[in-house]
């Protein structure tokens, strides 16, 4: 069988079991800190088995441990065993990882755009394996190559193969970041979070995809996720991390069913829950009217504008005080573009009016009048908050560029505002690194909410939070919404998060909106076929 030919290794119900890993009384210590503590667990040939857990309790440690990619000697294994293929791992020196990674186990890591090198090609990146592990020519590379992607279901391969990692959709990266996994036919596959930060459609793409690979290659699989109902969709079996221990292991349907342990209930009782405030509509806060954002397609030497592309084209929206209007659709449909116009950041088209004031056209002096009461809270704390400053830093510039209050006066909004988000006052001289995710997404909405504003939008703000921690951030809005009567435009492809929060619905496709309404009309009776697609990729998740 020539090596370009992908085997397939469907199993039969006769075959004895066959364990690909065996992790048995594993620890993790950094330096004096011990981080994961006598974990064991076993995955057969051809099955899935899923580690869930809050951030911090070990999942993504115990994985890297299967590799050996923790940084030696920081991290050390104080007591047990990994077998991979009944082949020890813990001590062997770089020579037999080599062989074993790629070969036995492959992973796919969170962030695809991080993991892939932005300078190569998608064909260089997969041939680089090829060349290492089987020693594979430039042409019998490429001819793999394309089985590949074609594996993966990548449309047009062949075009692709001279294509870089940000000319790819999210879901193209992770589908790239798959089959450079499966180059070598690993026995096992550890997806980390393939798909914490992809649209449903996309997540349940690439899903049924690991499902359908799994079944022609019959690898077995280690899903490390947040997202329980990841796990009740693709997962034989479960382990539940707390702490950097094993709390309740089983079969899915047992643990989903009858869980045993008060963290894996609490676990799955995080789903968002509905729970608005009731709303009077009088007179639109913001009034949005034939809204574009065109960016212009130049060639030639003088750089002649030829075509545009449309990322928002003629929509218009309205907010009322105190509402929430959530912002739907897949990646490229104008979300987060719609918002940045909206907040004058970018170039735009059509009118903004504010308090029936229209901001389009404002100069920059009288438009630093009104930021304070539009603000943003971005998808990713930890890139939008500066690790060189401190909470009262991060907190104050605000109200310091305003130039309209003195320092106890600052000092006191600080204060008040820490309060509010429900964070310790004895933060403010700490620095972002030092806190979780959570902590560090209530300091983006502290730093919005001290400058009072009346419209608050939210950027996907919990995509990459854990199920309990974004329960406890979107009861913290809805409070923070009764307590100042806030007004909220709130971006998001989770759509049991849009459903739990909004009062009504926007779906964009393609920078337009191809239906509005109340969000449960929205829900219950979906009249475009494209909202239907959303609803229906969510429902399997359910």
């Amino acid at each position: 069988m020539s090596k370009t030919k992908l085997k397939l290794n469907v199993i039969s119900a006769s075959e004895p079991k066959q364990l690909v890993l065996e992790v048995n009384d594993l620890s993790v210590s950094f330096g004096e800190q011990r981080v994961v503590e006598h974990v064991s667990f076993t995955i057969e040939k051809g099955k899935t088995f899923a580690l869930v857990g809050e951030s911090g309790s070990g999942k993504s440690v115990t994985a890297l441990s299967i590799l050996q990619l923790l940084p030696f000697p920081a991290a050390h294994y104080p007591a047990g065993s990994i077998k991979l293929m009944g082949k020890e791992v813990i001590g062997k020196n770089h020579a037999v990882m080599q062989a074993l990674r790629g070969n036995c186990a492959s992973m796919i890591f969170q962030e695809p755009m991080t993991s892939l090198n932005p300078l190569h090609t998608i064909e260089k990146q997969i041939s680089e394996i090829l060349f290492l592990h089987q020693g594979l020519n430039k042409k019998a590379a490429q001819c793999r190559c394309l089985e590949l992607l074609e594996l993966v279901a990548i449309p047009e391969p062949k075009k692709r193969l001279g294509s870089y990692p940000h000319e790819l959709s999210g879901g193209q990266r992770q589908r790239v970041m798959i089959a450079m996994a499966l180059a070598n036919e690993p026995d096992l596959l550890i997806a980390d979070e393939p798909t914490t930060a992809l649209d449903v459609t996309v997540q349940l793409q690439i899903l049924e995809l690991l499902k359908s690979l799994q079944a022609k290659l019959g690898m077995a699989i280690l899903m490390i996720t947040h997202d329980l109902n990841i796990v009740k969709y693709l997962a034989d079996d479960v382990a539940v991390m707390k702490q950097g221990k094993i709390v309740e292991m089983g079969a899915v349907e047992r643990i989903f069913s009858a869980p045993q342990h008060a963290y894996t209930k609490i676990l799955l009782d995080a789903e968002p829950q509905r729970n608005i405030p009731t709303l009077i509509r009088t007179k639109p806060l913001l009034q949005v009217n034939d809204f574009k954002v065109w960016f212009p397609l130049k060639k030639g030497f003088w750089q002649r504008t030829y075509d545009h592309i449309k990322a928002v084209d003629g929509v218009s929206l309205q907010l009322y005080q105190g509402e929430t209007l959530g912002i739907v659709g897949e990646s490229g449909s104008g979300k987060s573009t719609l918002v940045r116009g909206i907040l004058r950041l970018i170039e735009s088209e059509g009118d903004i009016y504010f308090n029936g004031t229209n901001l389009q056209g404002l100069n920059l002096t009288a438009m630093r009048a009104y930021r304070q009461s539009l603000q943003i809270v971005f998808q990713d704390p930890f890139g939008s908050l500066s690790p060189r400053m401190s909470v009262r830093q991060i907190i104050s510039e605000g109200l310091e560029v305003q130039g309209k209050h003195s320092e106890i006066e600052i000092e006191i909004a600080i204060q008040q505002v820490l309060i509010d988000v429900a964070l310790p006052v004895e933060s403010l001289d700490r620095y972002p690194h030092q806190f979780s995710g959570g902590q560090r997404q209530r300091i983006a909405i502290a730093r919005a909410l001290v400058l009072k504003p009346q419209i608050l939008i939210l950027d996907e703000p919990t995509s990459a939070l854990d199920r309990t921690v974004q329960k406890q951030i979107l009861d913290l809005l809805c409070q923070l919404q009764q307590q100042h009567q806030l007004s909220y435009i709130f971006i998001t492809h989770d759509l049991s998060v849009v459903r739990a929060v909004s009062h009504r619905i926007l779906v964009l496709k393609d920078g337009k909106v191809v239906e509005e309404g109340e969000t449960e009309a929205v829900f219950n009776q979906p009249q475009q076929a494209y909202t239907q697609a959303l609803l229906s990729a969510a429902m399997c998740f359910s």
